[in-house]
């Protein structure tokens, strides 16, 4: 479709109406790549309105959901005040930081250097650390746990340790991914979460070796706006 110039053009708002169609539309579920921008929103101060997509095909592979995302994955945004005064819809978590970021000069760093740097650790959370824990998880705990052959369990459960190992190193003298608290902690830390959670998957990794990470974990879990944005939106 042409290029929408207002909220109401995007077919996505049929299936999911705004409330406040003067702030950012937020389609997401409370998973690791969902909470991201939640919580990008809540640490930026922006205001925004959130819209529960469920993970069920009537939701994420919808005609009005696959209108904004054609990848058929959660989170999508609405900004209704774009680049260039025009709304601008988005997909793909770190997409949406990076452009969040831009808007409101916060958590990418001061200069070019920083921002490169933040970048690389965004770049790595997208290419290591989702795919990859998000296959340990697949695994261990849902369908991929009834298969007998023990090899690809293996192989996620090694390449998690190996990019734990690669965190922990990291942040072996300094508090956050990248130098000071950025956009890629917000991608990274979220995913750290379901190993100790949903996957149930600590011991298998032996989690709490990379001392560096748990105490990395636990510094983002004690920021207010994650404490918020990590249950945005509702499940229930």
């Amino acid at each position: 479709m042409n290029d929408p110039k207002t909220l109401s053009d995007f077919p996505i708002v049929k299936k999911w109406p705004a409330q406040n169609p003067d702030v950012i539309q937020l389609y997401s579920f409370p998973t690791p790549n969902g909470v991201k921008v939640s919580i990008a929103l809540e640490e930026m101060g922006l205001p925004y309105e959130a819209h529960k997509v469920t993970l069920s095909d009537a939701d994420v592979k919808s005609p009005e959901f696959l209108s904004l995302n054609p990848n058929n994955k959660i989170p999508a945004i609405i900004d209704p005040h774009g680049p260039d005064g025009d709304p601008i819809g988005l997909f793909e978590s770190a997409a949406i930081l990076l452009y969040l970021s831009d808007k409101t000069g916060k958590f990418i760093g001061s200069t070019d250097r920083d921002r490169a740097k933040v970048t690389q650790w965004l770049m790595f959370q997208m290419g290591g650390i989702g795919p990859m824990f998000g296959q340990l998880g697949f695994f261990v705990k849902f369908k991929g746990a009834e298969i007998e052959d023990p090899r690809p369990r293996q192989r996620y459960i090694d390449e998690t340790k190996r990019l734990l190992n690669v965190l922990n190193n990291e942040l072996a003298d300094q508090d956050w991914i990248a130098g000071d608290y950025s956009i890629a902690d917000m991608a990274i830390a979220p995913w750290l979460r379901p190993i100790v959670g949903i996957y149930e998957a600590a011991d298998l990794v032996d989690f709490n070796s990379y001392t560096n990470v748990v105490d990395y974990l636990k510094r983002f879990m004690d920021r207010p706006a994650v404490q918020k944005g990590v249950n945005i939106p509702p499940r229930d």
